[in-house]
């Protein structure tokens, strides 16, 4: 077997684990757009904010945490600053700076968690069996700790 090549039918099992994938997880992601009106960015950033950072994390940390550049995380919170979701305030003992959620942002997450949580459910959880969930699990723990798919 040559190793830089994928057969017919692992380039299928590819694409349809691409496929559905990208199905499941854009239902999820309109739900929460017209429920709240908060973006896939948005939600993941208040979401990070309050489970990784009881509120505030390091801007970098953030970054980090959402696999995005700075620039990109930078132009995201000027959008959410100027709707009130987020502020940003530079640290005193370094060069780096801290996003805070606001209570607006604490609101709007509090009001997206449910409907994000039930359209995981009806598009992903309640499609799976018990033997799905028990090989999505391994495959997901086999992988996580790939140095090569960071």
């Amino acid at each position: 077997m040559d190793i830089n090549k994928v057969s017919e039918d692992e380039m299928r099992i590819w694409n349809m684990w691409k496929g559905s994938f990208k199905r499941i997880f854009g239902r999820v992601v309109k739900e929460l757009s017209e429920h709240t009106g908060l973006s896939e960015g948005d939600f993941g950033i208040l979401d990070r904010l309050v489970q990784f950072g009881e509120g505030k994390l390091r801007q970098q940390e953030l970054a980090d945490s959402m696999n995005w550049d700075k620039s990109r995380l930078s132009h995201h919170l000027t959008r959410m600053e100027k709707r009130g979701l987020v502020i940003r305030c530079p640290l005193e003992a370094d060069r780096g700076v801290q996003v805070i959620i606001t209570s607006a942002g604490k609101a709007a997450l509090d009001e997206a968690l449910p409907i994000v949580s039930m359209a995981i459910r009806k598009y992903f959880l309640d499609q799976l069996t018990d033997q799905d969930i028990e090989s999505i699990t391994k495959l997901a723990e086999r992988t996580k700790g790939d140095p090569s798919l960071r």
